[in-house]
């Protein structure tokens, strides 16, 4: 209402138009939000008011006048109070009819708004996400900067290397049959860059792998890459806890608290998964001593038996809901053989699928360990420990979808740490490294390491760690190696012969013989901690130009085919099945 009086010019895209006959009234459309435009008999001229009759969707405008007080205030605008009294009009240009409606909740669908990305990037919501976006980096770098980082850009035509997702590679025109791979991550060039002296770097920096996509991942991504030398796990993980809390209060006025940690097999006992959601509770209680032996096949043939309790949910699922649920559990993509339940009903009675098996006495037992009052229902599963805890935290997650548990606005980080170095694979007969072949294992691990039997390089843990955020990783790093003979032990564990390490990673290695100091880091999804800050679960919106399901760009269909001329420059034949 400040405005009032005052003579302004905006310019932007007519929104809708209300053509009333003696009135007309449209709303203009700008990177800033939606002001009302309004055009009178009485006081506009009539070739201008007939120009604003000729005005359709998304006519690219200039529009001069008076801000008056609004007759009809609209309290869902900022804008509200107020509208232009119109005294010139430029049309700039015109508009086809959009193929959707820009407004917020749009009626386009996920491949047509794709392919018009440019028009989907004009409704408030997506600007409002790319606006995040752009407000998250600058205050990263305000922090980073502020913590003594460098900026230092790394290569994006580089060498292939074996771990990990697959690289997207580009062949080379003056180099015929050999290939650039564009980076999984900078690993190896933030690690050289300790070497180097720059001892705090960081970059925010665009990665790239060819893996299978989903909501949370794009084949292009953008992470906010860091490194440090001279330093501890405890140094990291306090600077980047720091980062985090100054992001959340400077971005979203949110406080965080100190962030708890949390020993990866904890988290794996205690959720059955190494990113738990912790905005709930149902942790997993382990029923082996009070399930087995009681002649029911299911559990006495399993590994593992354990459950989970629903608060206050007996009386909201029936037996159909029940075995509606359980169907969910045994989809291909949760892969569980079957469910069984127990309600506690409010007479401190049982009602359960293993009544037959089960007396009222164990049932109690298993209600009293599992903490579940009357009312409450238990969930349980049994199998292989590993595949059985992956399942059950599945179902943890669904329950807490339907109990309307995981509530807007509640953020609950947390560090996960010490995971296992080495995975073990049987098909291919060796090992593989948790997260990448250059972290180190717990300084108590290292001798071990370096001496130890095959089932000792089982047990080795990383000096790793993951920052988690409402079930969701947004990021990980490690202390690294800095030692070669270590991390020749590494890569042959991981199946290298010497000749393919000095091939590979020879520079790396060769690098540590000049004095490479101790020195880890961490890596954020940068597109992740977007989404998660602003409550959302697919990464798409906060990319400017995202890539769909296929990792096709729908709006200028790539990935295509290139011209013959250019496959013969480049000494490649692409063979092409019958379409």
């Amino acid at each position: 209402m400040q405005h009032v009086g005052q003579e302004v010019t905006l310019s932007g895209w007519v929104q809708n138009v209300n053509d009333l006959g003696f009135m007309m009234f449209l709303n203009l459309r700008d990177r800033y939000g939606i002001t009302q435009l309004s055009f009178n008999e009485e006081k506009t001229p009539k070739d201008l008011f007939e120009k604003a009759r000729s005005l359709g969707r998304e006519y690219v405008i200039k529009a001069e006048g008076t801000v008056i007080e609004r007759a009809s205030k609209n309290p869902k605008l900022p804008t509200g109070d107020i509208e232009i009294l119109v005294k010139k009009l430029d049309i700039l240009n015109t508009s086809k009819v959009p193929p959707f409606t820009i407004d917020d909740d749009t009626d386009g669908g996920d491949d047509l708004r794709m392919k018009y990305r440019y028009l989907d990037i004009r409704r408030s919501p997506v600007q409002q996400s790319l606006i995040f976006r752009s407000n998250v980096a600058i205050e990263t770098r305000k922090y980073l900067a502020g913590e003594g980082f460098i900026e230092v850009e790394t290569p994006n035509l580089i060498k292939s290397t074996p771990e990990g997702a697959r690289d997207f590679v580009v062949p080379s025109r003056m180099n015929p049959g050999q290939f650039y791979a564009l980076p999984q991550s900078p690993q190896t060039f933030k690690q050289l860059l300790m070497v180097a002296g720059m001892d705090k770097y960081f970059q925010i920096v665009r990665c790239f792998r060819d893996e299978d996509l989903r909501a949370d991942r794009q084949p292009e991504f953008t992470q906010i890459d860091c490194e440090m030398a001279f330093v501890t796990r405890e140094d990291i993980l306090n600077t980047f806890e720091g980062l985090t809390k100054h992001l959340f209060k400077t971005v979203c006025g949110i406080e965080l608290s100190d962030f708890p940690r949390m020993e990866y097999d904890e988290a794996m006992r205690r959720y059955g998964s190494d990113k738990p959601d912790t905005r709930f509770g149902m942790e997993f209680c382990e029923l082996n001593d009070l399930a087995k032996g009681k002649g029911f096949g299911v559990f006495d043939n399993a590994e593992m038996v354990v459950g989970i309790c629903a608060e206050g949910q007996a009386g909201g699922y029936s037996n159909k809901d029940l075995k509606k649920l359980t169907e969910w559990m045994q989809r291909p993509q949760v892969g569980a053989k079957g469910l069984v339940w127990v309600k506690v009903n409010a007479d401190g009675t049982f009602k359960s699928t293993v009544g037959k098996f089960f007396s009222e006495e164990d049932l109690k037992a298993w209600a009293d360990k599992m903490n579940a009052k009357p009312g409450d229902l238990l969930l349980i599963l049994s199998g292989e420990t590993d595949k059985t805890r992956k399942q059950l935290n599945e179902l943890r997650l669904e329950m807490a979808r339907r109990m309307e548990l995981m509530k807007p606005g509640d953020f609950k980080p947390m560090w996960i740490v010490n995971f296992p170095l080495l995975e073990w694979d049987e098909d291919s007969g060796r090992f593989h490294a948790m997260h990448h072949p250059f972290t180190s294992p717990l300084p108590e691990d290292e001798e071990k390491m370096l001496g130890g039997d095959h089932e000792t390089m089982k047990r080795l843990k990383a000096n790793a760690y993951d920052l988690v955020i409402n079930g969701v990783e947004i990021g990980g790093g490690s202390i690294r190696i800095h030692d070669r003979m270590l991390q020749e032990k590494n890569f042959k564990l991981l199946g290298f012969t010497e000749e393919e390490a000095e091939a590979q990673f020879g520079f790396l290695l060769g690098a540590f013989d000049y004095g490479a100091p101790p020195h880890g880091g961490i890596a954020f999804g940068f597109d992740r901690l977007c989404a998660v800050m602003r409550g959302q679960t697919s990464i798409r919106d906060f990319i400017a130009f995202p890539k769909n399901n296929m990792g096709r760009d729908m709006m200028i269909d790539a990935p295509s085919r290139i011209d013959e001329g250019q496959l013969e420059e480049l000494g490649l034949e692409v063979k092409v099945g019958k379409e």
